[in-house]
Formats: C-alpha cells, sequence, structure tokens
C-alpha cells in the first residue's frame, strides 16, 4: 500500500474468484468485479458483516440508491452484476466525491479515525488492543502466541480490518479518556457498551457471488433513505438538527440512529492508528482507542439479527429485543429462530431477520427461484466479566432452502424443523439414558451445567447429514411428496445409526453391577434403575421420536420373519 494506505485502489482485500482464485482487491474492484468474486477471504468468521457492513453495502447503497420495489431489487439481481452505468457512478463515489475520504493514513481525515487523537495521559497502547484473540490489558486469551510486552505490527490492510471490527465487537472495558472528549474522566471513560454487533446474533445471508450477497443484504426501501441519512465519511453532510457528534472528533454522544447508513457505519468508538517505518513499508504498531458513539436502542430496521419477541414488555421496554445465538450450538440447531417467519400470536417467540423476511416475500413474488442455493452466515462474540473481555466466538455456515422462507407456505419449514426437532428430541433421550445408566451403576445424574453430556457429541455427528439434507431441499420440488418423504426418512435412519453407536457406547462403559442395578427411594416411592430396563426405555422413547424409521424397521422385520 501507499503511505497515505489508499482502499479506493491498494490491493488489501483479500477475495476468492469464481475460479478458487485468491487475490487482494481494492474496494473498486472488489465492487465493479464483485459478480466475478465467489466470497471475500477474511482473518475471523466475524470480519464478514464488518466489512459489508462499514465498508462495501454503504458505499453501494449511498452510489446507487437502495431498491424501492422487488421489481426494482429482482432486475437488478438477475442483471448478475452493476451495469455500465453504475459502475461510473461507483468510480465517480470512489473517486472524485469521496475517494479522499478513504485513505487510512491521511493527515486530516483518516478513515473511520479522529485524526491527531490524543490520550489524556500522553500514553499509547499496542495495536493487539485492536484483535481480541491476542493479549491485551484485561484480555487476555488462553492459547495467545503473543503477551502484551510483545510488538505487534500489523499490515495496512489488516490494521483497517482490525480498526473496522473494534468499531462494531469492540468490548465494552473502560476506554482510554481523549482529549477533547468533555465525559472523559480522571482519564478514562466508563459506561460504554459493546460495539453494536455485539449485541446481537448476526445472520448473513449469502449468495453464489459477492454482487449477490450485495444485494441479498440490502433491504428494499420503498421511501427511499431517510432525510439526512449518511455515511461516516459523509458525516459532514449530516444535518446539525440531528444532534450527531462528528466521527472526526474527540467528543460522542448517546443517540438513535439516522439511518440505515448511518447504523451500517456507526462509529462506536474513536480511535487512532500510529505506524512505524519497516523494510515491508509502513506497518501499525500503536492504538489509541477511546469511547465512541452509543447506539440509544437497536432499531427494528436493523436488517442483520433475529428478534425475540415479547407481548407484554416491561414498561420502558420494546416489544423486541435482538436475539443472540447460543454457544455451542450449530446453525440448524437454531432453525426453530430463523424460519419464524410470522410475529408469535399470541405470547412471545421469535422472530426471523428483516433480511430472511424480504428472502421469503421474494421468493412469494417469484423474484426469487425456490432452487436458489441460498447460504448464511452467522457470527456472535461472547463477552465475560461485565463484557469487558471476549471469552468465545461463535461462527457457523449454512445452506438453507428459500422454500422454507415463505410465510404463507409452511410444509418444506415444518420438515426442516420437524427434522431439527427430532435431533435434539434424540440427544434428549441420550442423555436420558446416560443418566438412568450412571443411578444403575450407584451414581448420580449428572448436574445441569457440568460435565460433558452424550448428546453434545451425538449432535456434532449429525451436523453433516443435516448440512446434507438443508443442501438437497434446496433443489427439491415441494409438490415432490415421494421424494421428500424419502428424505424425511433417511433422515431419521441417520439419527436412528447415530443414536444407537452413541447408546451402545453408553452401555459398553457402565460397569457390571449395572445390570443388577439399584432401587432408589424417593419419597413414599421406589425406583428400580437398571440397564437393561434403561436400554429398553431408550429404545421406545426413539421409536416414539423417530416413527418413519421405525415403521420401516418393523416392516423389515415381519419382512424378513415372513409374518
Amino acid at each position: 500500500m501507499t503511505s497515505e494506505g489508499d482502499l479506493v485502489h491498494d490491493l488489501w482485500l483479500g477475495v476468492v474468484d469464481r475460479d478458487g482464485v485468491h487475490q487482494a482487491v481494492g474496494i473498486l474492484d472488489a465492487l465493479s468485479e464483485a459478480h466475478a468474486i465467489r466470497r471475500l477471504e477474511l482473518p475471523v468468521h466475524t470480519m464478514l458483516p464488518v466489512v459489508l457492513r462499514q465498508l462495501l453495502l454503504p458505499v453501494v447503497i449511498d452510489a446507487l440508491g437502495p431498491p424501492r420495489s422487488r421489481q426494482e431489487w429482482g432486475e437488478r439481481f438477475h442483471r448478475g452484476c452493476f451495469s455500465p452505468a453504475e459502475r461510473e457512478r461507483l468510480a465517480d463515489y470512489l473517486g472524485p466525491r469521496y475517494g479522499s475520504r478513504f485513505c487510512l493514513f491521511d493527515a486530516e481525515l483518516p478513515f473511520a479515525q479522529v485524526a491527531g487523537l490524543q490520550a489524556l495521559n500522553g500514553e499509547t497502547k499496542t495495536a493487539a488492543q485492536l484483535v481480541p484473540s491476542v493479549a491485551s490489558g484485561n484480555n487476555v486469551p488462553l492459547f495467545s502466541a503473543l503477551s502484551e510486552a510483545d510488538e505487534l505490527l500489523l499490515t495496512p490492510g489488516d490494521a483497517v480490518l482490525w480498526l473496522l471490527h473494534a468499531h462494531c465487537w469492540d468490548t465494552a472495558s473502560i476506554k482510554t479518556g481523549a482529549v477533547g472528549d468533555p465525559q472523559a474522566k480522571s482519564g478514562k471513560t466508563t459506561g460504554n457498551p459493546t460495539g453494536p454487533l455485539g449485541q446481537l446474533g448476526v445472520i448473513v445471508p449469502t449468495g453464489r457471488t459477492l454482487y449477490e450477497t450485495l444485494l441479498l443484504n440490502t433491504p428494499i426501501t420503498p421511501d427511499g433513505l431517510e432525510p439526512g441519512d449518511r455515511p461516516q465519511w459523509a458525516w459532514d453532510e449530516r444535518p446539525a438538527h440531528l444532534g450527531c457528534a462528528s466521527p472526526a472528533g474527540a467528543a460522542w454522544s448517546e443517540r438513535p440512529a439516522t439511518g440505515l447508513l448511518d447504523l451500517l457505519t456507526f462509529q462506536a468508538r474513536r480511535a487512532r492508528l500510529i505506524t512505524c517505518e519497516t523494510e515491508q513499508g509502513p506497518r501499525v504498531h500503536r492504538a489509541i482507542v477511546s469511547a465512541g458513539d452509543r447506539l440509544a436502542q437497536t432499531p427494528e430496521s436493523e436488517p442483520h439479527t433475529a428478534w425475540q419477541h415479547t407481548a407484554k414488555p416491561k414498561k420502558g421496554q420494546p416489544h423486541r429485543r435482538p436475539r443472540r445465538l447460543a454457544s455451542g450450538r450449530a446453525a440448524w440447531q437454531g432453525l426453530g429462530t430463523l424460519l419464524a417467519m410470522t410475529l408469535p400470536v399470541e405470547g412471545d417467540g421469535p422472530y426471523t431477520s428483516l433480511l430472511l423476511r424480504q428472502i421469503g416475500d421474494l421468493r412469494g413474488c417469484g423474484v426469487l427461484s425456490g432452487h436458489y442455493p441460498l447460504g448464511l452466515e452467522t457470527s456472535a462474540l461472547e463477552y465475560g466479566t461485565q463484557s469487558a473481555v471476549v471469552e468465545n466466538a461463535i461462527g457457523d455456515d449454512l445452506p438453507l432452502p428459500v422454500q422454507a422462507l415463505l410465510a404463507e407456505d409452511t410444509e418444506l419449514r415444518q420438515i426442516v424443523l420437524e427434522c431439527v426437532a427430532q435431533a435434539d428430541q434424540s440427544g434428549r433421550a441420550l442423555d436420558g439414558l446416560n443418566n438412568d445408566l450412571r443411578r444403575a451403576s450407584g451414581g448420580d445424574p449428572l448436574p445441569r451445567d457440568r460435565g460433558s453430556r452424550p448428546s453434545a457429541q451425538f449432535l456434532h455427528s449429525l451436523d453433516g447429514t443435516m448440512r446434507r439434507l438443508l443442501t438437497g431441499l434446496r433443489s427439491v420440488d415441494v409438490d415432490d411428496e415421494e421424494l421428500l418423504d424419502r428424505a424425511q426418512l433417511a433422515w431419521e435412519q441417520s439419527v436412528q445409526i447415530a443414536a444407537d453407536r452413541e447408546a451402545g457406547l453408553l452401555l459398553a462403559a457402565v460397569p457390571p453391577r449395572a445390570v443388577v442395578g439399584r432401587t432408589v427411594k424417593k419419597g413414599d416411592k421406589e425406583f428400580v434403575y437398571r440397564s437393561g430396563k434403561a436400554i429398553g426405555v431408550f429404545r421406545k422413547t426413539l421409536a416414539d421420536i423417530l416413527p418413519r424409521a421405525a415403521e420401516e424397521r418393523r416392516s423389515k422385520y415381519e419382512e424378513t420373519a415372513g409374518v
């Protein structure tokens, strides 16, 4: 990169083209050739929504305007690439109009930073504070290869990625007090929330190319953008009456997002990258990260999260709150939330993301094919100790049948959800078997929050099978009942095999005394626990959970027996 870090033209953003070739491009080439790029090549799973939200989507939406109807969205989508006229507008946007705002090390307006930002104590910190997987301050990952005393040198490309990552995902720890921040006290700022994405379970729909992914993540806005809604690099064009603090200054404010562009590029931190010269060129080795704007409330226009709907919220609380992802669970285990296409009629419950509802609508009106190979990428961070440290990163990708997103057509969705429920119920049956075998052996069941449960290994073993099922269902005609029945039978048989395998391992591990078992008295009642009885109860429960597989097995037995 050049000494100014030209993000528009320099080769810094990793991509994989449709031939599988890895290369680096600038923002302009990434957009101009988006139809030829299969996906972005990024350091960590949580980086995809960062690059889409903080860079690519707002550039496209601001330069070309959002689609105002399903028809307009469909015309763009089926074209498969930006038109020559759109490419010219993108080039103008990233050239004469705003190109100078995308220089990472510009002396006056460095991208996503505050020029000349200084800490009240005059100190700077290592660049490791931008990277959650590297030890810095209170954030000390168990397997970090570096300590805080080690110098971390970031290339300009890596530096901008981690800078934007901090705007989206930074911890809620105490921040360095900045010169010019009237709210800094005793050299620091407290009460900081995490970055906006840290409060969500992020869901990003993906397509066959970067171009399609951009459109799948673009909300249809019939009335266009909100008046005065500008991305962070055009902050000076925001009307003064909106009361937005300039992200180019040290001062910050707590406020709602003024619109889609502001929400996508929200500057949750005030930061400055500090470089040193090396034989390989400029490297970022120090940084200042201080308090930034605080999002007053996640708006319901937030496109990248599912919601928890509460029918009767407490006073002052909204009906919908962002729904976070659960640690230790594959994305397909949360399909009940992803496929919740309508608000709960009564009571509380999940409600899927705005973008997935939009994709369902596009399928419903024929704009999007029912066989389209839709993918989803989910990501989240788990924080600990008052959200001041990162404890875990969650990331997964998933094939998803578009037909299951139709709000008015529940057949395929019910099939998918039934398969997910069968896996979950079978896992619980295995855990019940494990508890009964422990009792029969003279022990006690595992406490709820301790120990390794057989269901975890069982569900992990089904992961590939579920993904193959979902991939196959993307191309199945929903009217082909015979094929759908065969798919469900094959799924149940796979679950049966996996559950029997895990049950066999559990049974083989118990001591001989489990055959005789023991009697446990609870109140006035006595319960007998034996290994034989436990496995019998398990098999009956599994037959109830997997009726097709049980019926198929019964039919084969009768056929073999000549009944």
